[in-house]
């Protein structure tokens, strides 16, 4: 099997299981998991596409900073996960396109989250550009920039959602924490 046609049989594997994954957040256009869907579909596109370039050239500057990016990623993914218990996820939280970890009923304001409201999806922004700079050609850039637009499309419908659950709390929440990234966006 070549190297192309394995990526694509990937691709699917992969892509099936994250459409099932998301199944009844994509029935509801709108809402933060039916963004999330495309943003991983970039960013597994990216991944793929790239991966012949992922080891090559391992010293240039690109590749350098391709690396700190995706450990940035896995940083900013594990202080995520961690304190996502603090928020008391329970299936009282009655949202059927939200899953199991993110039905929190309790506003997780430490940690991470005391710089950014969105550590997750900080964590998958810096995968894409991460996964980008492995490859940079034209469709590469194509698809960073659809990542980085779901995710922020996913990041204000998230936020609509927890303003509608949290209410006022949240939304001065907002007004002291970034987005994405601590103290720039």
């Amino acid at each position: 099997m070549s190297g192309g046609v394995l990526r694509l049989v990937l691709f699917a594997a992969i892509s099936g299981g994250l459409l099932r994954l998301s199944w009844k957040a994509l029935r509801v256009v709108g809402s933060h998991g039916f963004y999330r869907f495309f943003a991983w579909e970039a960013i597994l596109a990216l991944i793929l596409i790239n991966s012949r370039t992922w080891f090559s050239d391992p010293w240039s500057l690109l590749q350098i900073v391709s690396w700190s990016l995706l450990l940035v990623s896995l940083v900013m993914l594990g202080l995520g996960l961690h304190l996502i218990v603090a928020g008391k996820p329970t299936s009282r939280r009655q949202d059927e396109t939200l899953l199991s970890f993110e039905k929190t009923t309790a506003l997780v304001t430490t940690g991470i989250y005391r710089q950014v409201r969105h550590p997750l999806y900080g964590s998958l922004l810096f995968l894409a550009w991460g996964a980008f700079l492995k490859g940079t050609a034209w469709y590469s850039v194509c698809l960073v920039v659809v990542a980085t637009l779901c995710l922020v499309a996913t990041a204000k419908a998230d936020e609509a959602e927890c303003v509608r659950y949290f209410g006022s709390p949240y939304e001065q929440y907002m007004k002291r924490t970034r987005m994405f990234v601590p103290w720039l966006f």
